[in-house]
């Protein structure tokens, strides 16, 4: 989701939704939000669309651009696999490669940093990570 499609509170409304809530605090013994769901609730649910959501950086979603690359749903989902893996073992900064495309990914951000092809990679040389998942 983009930043512009999220709807933010006006202070007034903060304000109002705040006076509501200590009013509800009052008369449940509990706080609660506008939605009605509880802060573990928010939470476990933020874990898990980060845990499931594949992020482009700016510079990644530009390289994939300049170098006229398109990913298939299928390697998309495969890159998301290679990063799990790469959580998993404890990795940081991991290479990925699905088929002839090589992407260096930050794991605990869950975000491409960078992509290339395979004629790109002529170098063949990948620095600053600290695993790679071949998929």
């Amino acid at each position: 989701m983009k930043i512009q499609d999220k709807k933010f509170l006006s202070i007034e409304q903060q304000l109002q939704a705040q006076h509501l809530n200590q009013n509800q605090s009052k008369n449940t013994g509990q706080a609660s939000n506008p939605d009605g769901r509880s802060f573990q609730e928010i939470l476990e649910s933020s874990r898990v669309k980060s845990a499931g959501e594949m992020r482009f950086s700016k510079h990644a979603a530009g390289r994939l651009a300049d170098r006229n690359i398109e990913l298939t749903d299928g390697q998309i989902e495969r890159l998301q696999e290679g990063a799990q893996r790469a959580q998993q073992k404890g990795i940081k900064e991991s290479l990925v490669i699905v088929d002839h495309l090589a992407f260096i990914v930050n794991i605990p951000n869950n975000t491409v940093v960078t992509a290339m092809n395979q004629n790109d990679a002529a170098e063949k040389i990948f620095t600053n990570i600290d695993g790679a998942v071949i998929i």
